[in-house]
């Protein structure tokens, strides 16, 4: 029987574990290396130690009703989009509202994560900690890791010759790029496109003499401002998109979908990506498109070489006089602390039964929180993981035997391991893994019950966001406000922006009606549907 569980890790999936267990009973002490919470939202404009932390000007590529916690909403007066000094505000008002501080050891590292000489029968690790050079042992039931995937900077320098042995600017990884200061009046050549790449070329542009954004992916760019100005995510991440998605073949939604991000800028006029390519990626940034309208950045293709003070790419050109190479190609992860046996079968999170266990453990009481790369909110993910993985240690939820854990695993594992930038292709639905997990919690909202019972619910949870409060409608840890968040949530969105009030003599309550109206028989349709053909395509793999 779990009782007392160790979690490794403050920030965002440490904090929601400690929350998850004390929900469940348990009794966890969280161990944080640093003197804070928050992981890489706690800003430092150091760069040295381990510690990875975001630069000073960034801002959330999801918005704060699809990013908060499922019981926890956002203020109402904070802006749709973050920057990260509120999603730090936000993570403290959340440790003080459940009183989550006085089960955190700060400054305490974890050395080393051990199973017991009888771990077949109880199932325990042994946790040996260093606080002020004092190292402690401590015996758990469970361990929780949370510790993330942005833990140690990928620089794959092997891939560009020359680049340290002939190239005399300087390069250095994007990990520890803080602000455009340093770069002042310099050319830069920022390597990768995801969202860093693409934000920190647009950052450099206004200080840089010239910045080059150098690809060799096809990268599709979108906006955070929707239709009618409404965050994407909003918008775009509902069950009926998802159901349709599901209903229509591949090929058509892949048309549609690319028929939409052309409906802002064409991507091939760009260089950014063709509609005829099968592998992409898609990255978040409004200003991307302008700067390279307007010449500020440039993209290139992949570099093939570097010279004394030029780099060469694969189509034959050369743009010579670079000063900095920032190379914005992500990070691996590791757990050092666990012990061989254990960590040298986590080499991709595809190695863990639903993205968080180790199947090939004789009891299932470690847990890997946070792992996961979805196409929304990673911190939603990851609350869901830990309502389950507690769920697992206080009884309520069962793991099927190793053996079909491992089965699920092999099954959906990629054949060959993949560096940072090729694993961002590998994203999951958002909707598909938070159902697949909140299912295996007892936690899924019922949408055709719903209609029986509360159809105004039903078709907001149905056609509007799939927002983290939706997941608490039902079963283990259902919060009383859910309904009222979900009905208010366009509310919400909408209070920052009203500092100038003016008037609108049209309607829209009135528009919503007949659009529930017209909704309800697609609505009814699709729950059919769902409940009588759930499997195809709907693993987190899917879509």
């Amino acid at each position: 029987m779990v009782r007392h569980v160790a979690v490794i890790g403050a920030g965002v999936g440490g904090l929601v574990s400690v929350k998850c267990c004390l929900d469940e009973g348990l009794e966890p002490i969280c161990f944080e290396s640093s003197k804070d919470i928050g992981g890489i939202w706690r800003y430092t404009d150091s760069t040295d130690g381990s510690r990875v932390s975001v630069y000073r000007s960034i801002i959330t590529n999801t918005s704060k009703e699809m990013s908060c916690f499922s019981d926890f909403p956002y203020p109402e007066d904070f802006p749709s989009y973050l920057h990260h000094s509120l999603v730090l505000e936000y993570l403290r008002m959340y440790a003080r509202h459940f009183d989550l501080l006085q089960h955190i050891r700060f400054q305490t590292t974890v050395l080393s994560v051990r199973k017991r000489p009888d771990f077949t029968t109880s199932g325990q690790w042994e946790v040996v900690t260093e606080t002020d050079g004092v190292h402690a042992s401590h015996v758990f039931d469970a361990v929780m890791v949370c510790t993330g995937h942005y833990q140690e900077p990928y620089l794959p320098l092997a891939s560009f010759p020359g680049i340290e042995s002939h190239f005399k600017g300087q390069h250095l990884h994007s990990r520890e790029y803080r602000d455009v200061q340093a770069f002042r009046g310099k050319r830069v050549l920022v390597v990768g496109i995801g969202n860093t790449g693409g934000d920190l070329s647009v950052e450099l542009s206004r200080v840089a003499a010239k910045v080059f954004l150098s690809t060799r992916s096809n990268t599709w760019v979108i906006s955070r401002v929707s239709d009618h100005g409404f965050p994407f995510d909003m918008v775009g991440t509902t069950r009926f998109n998802h159901f349709l998605d599901w209903l229509l073949p591949s090929a058509l939604t892949r048309r549609i979908r690319f028929w939409k991000f052309n409906s802002w800028f064409n991507h091939t006029n760009y260089g950014l990506a063709s509609s005829k390519s099968s592998k992409f990626k898609m990255i978040i940034n409004e200003e991307l498109p302008f700067c390279l309208l307007s010449g500020t950045v440039v993209l290139k293709p992949n570099v093939k070489e570097f010279t004394e003070n030029a780099a060469v790419f694969e189509d034959g050109t050369t743009e010579e006089n670079i000063d900095v190479v920032l190379f914005a190609t992500g990070y691996n992860f590791s757990f050092p602390f666990l012990e061989e046996s254990v960590r040298s079968v986590i080499n991709d999170n595809r190695s863990l039964y639903k993205c968080i266990f180790p199947p090939q453990l004789e009891k299932p009481t470690l847990a890997i929180i946070g792992l996961i790369q979805l196409t929304g909110s990673i911190m939603v993910g990851s609350e869901m993981q830990a309502r389950w993985v507690t769920g697992v240690f206080a009884g309520w939820n069962k793991l099927p035997p190793p053996s079909r854990m491992m089965a699920d695993v092999l099954k959906r594992k990629p054949p060959v391991k993949r560096n940072p930038s090729e694993r961002e292709n590998l994203k999951m639905s958002f909707i598909s893994y938070m159902d697949e997990i909140a299912a295996c919690a007892g936690v899924k909202p019922r949408v055709l019950r719903l209609l029986l019972t509360d159809p105004q619910l039903a078709l907001a949870v149905f056609f509007g966001p799939c927002s983290p409060y939706q997941f608490r409608l039902v079963g283990q840890g259902k919060w009383s406000g859910a309904r009222a968040a979900i009905l208010t949530q366009w509310q919400r969105t909408l209070k920052p922006l009203r500092t100038r009030v003016v008037d609108d003599n049209s309607d829209s309550s009135s528009g919503w009606h007949w659009m529930c109206l017209l909704a309800l028989p697609a609505a009814l349709t699709a729950g059919f549907l769902f409940s009588k053909y759930p499997q195809p395509g709907w693993s987190p793999w899917a879509g």
